[in-house]
């Protein structure tokens, strides 16, 4: 599965702020979303608030006074590179784990710049503000919680034929599978944590795919890459958290498959021991960059704007393979 060129478009309309803030997720990932608040004295940020497809969440509560408000959103590591670009002017500092910055202008040690929008909230029929998250493809909220369950099902390794929001026999096949793997009811898909059990799903060793388990107390950035007999793809990246196991979607039956990864701090700079990057690869020299990509063209990596990096092969023989980055 290639993620798709998702936009995020932010809904708005002038309206006082006055109520409680929330962010409404209409696309078709489990996201986390940040917020900034611009005031003339200063700007705070605050996040970070994971929101499921079809779900809202109060980010903030009560009166409401900023000059602007703002706004970051990235999806889970589960799916690979972010697909929600930002699209706004404002760089504000953010953490990687839950945090609140009071001077979110200038970034210190474990904090990180990112791009935020800015946002406008309508204010909904209860007298709150909203804000939504959506995708070009303009899921309604049913449509969403459909197309963000038939996503995370490809992840783990089903066949649901496309990621459209559409109910047909192949997601339902799909559906059932996993829903019986998993020793859960049929009603289990409306409850509300279905998504969370759903992405601790991809996140569980697997006796089918690859699976990646980050087993050192850093995170983890990886890269995969598939030989299709054609040519070699390559796309990154996925984030790993320490402790945490990851399936890279993988569609198809391909020839070979290639892993690359590497440890990075809190500043998202690679990690070192004894001045050699702590990282997992190998012989193939396949094209990377530093910032989300996804390339089937294998030379000149430099001049593309590329670097070459060491990818290691993969043996699926068995069927299953389970990667374990550990401390050497």
């Amino acid at each position: 599965m290639t993620l798709p060129a998702a936009a995020v478009s932010f809904l708005f309309s002038a309206a006082p702020a006055l109520a409680d803030l929330k962010i409404c997720n209409r696309m078709s990932y489990v996201v986390e979303a940040a917020i900034g608040i611009d005031d003339k004295a200063a700007t705070a940020t605050r996040g970070w608030f994971r929101i499921d497809p079809a779900t809202c969440r109060v980010v903030v509560q009560g009166t409401l006074s900023a000059d602007r408000i703002l706004l970051n959103a990235r999806a889970l590591g589960v799916y690979g590179a972010s697909p929600i670009p930002q699209s706004g002017s404002d760089t504000l500092c953010v953490a990687q784990d839950n945090f609140v910055i009071a001077a979110a202008r200038q970034c210190r040690s474990g904090q990180t710049q990112a791009a935020f929008t800015q946002v406008t909230p309508t204010q909904g029929d209860d007298g709150n503000l909203v804000t939504y998250l959506a995708e070009d493809s303009e899921y309604d909220d049913e449509q969403a919680r459909l197309a963000g369950i038939q996503r995370l099902l490809v992840i783990i390794g089903y066949d649901v034929g496309a990621i459209d929001g559409v109910d047909g026999p192949k997601t339902q096949a799909a559906l059932a599978a996993f829903l019986k793997s998993r020793g859960l009811p049929s009603d289990a898909v409306s409850s509300p944590n279905f998504f969370k059990t759903m992405v601790d799903a991809t996140q569980t060793p697997s006796a089918s795919g690859l699976t990646w388990c980050n087993d050192t107390p850093h995170k983890v950035m990886a890269a995969i890459a598939t030989d299709d007999g054609k040519s070699v793809t390559s796309r990154g990246w996925y984030r790993l958290d320490p402790k945490a196991c990851l399936h890279p979607d993988v569609t198809g039956q391909p020839k070979q498959i290639f892993s690359f990864a590497e440890a990075i701090d809190a500043d998202n700079r690679v990690i070192k021991l004894k001045d050699k990057p702590l990282n997992w690869g190998g012989d193939r020299q396949l094209c990377t960059r530093e910032t989300k990509f996804e390339t089937n063209e294998q030379t000149d990596c430099g001049a593309r704007g590329f670097a070459a990096t060491g990818f290691g092969v993969v043996d699926m023989s068995s069927g299953g393979k389970t990667l374990r980055f550990a401390m050497p």
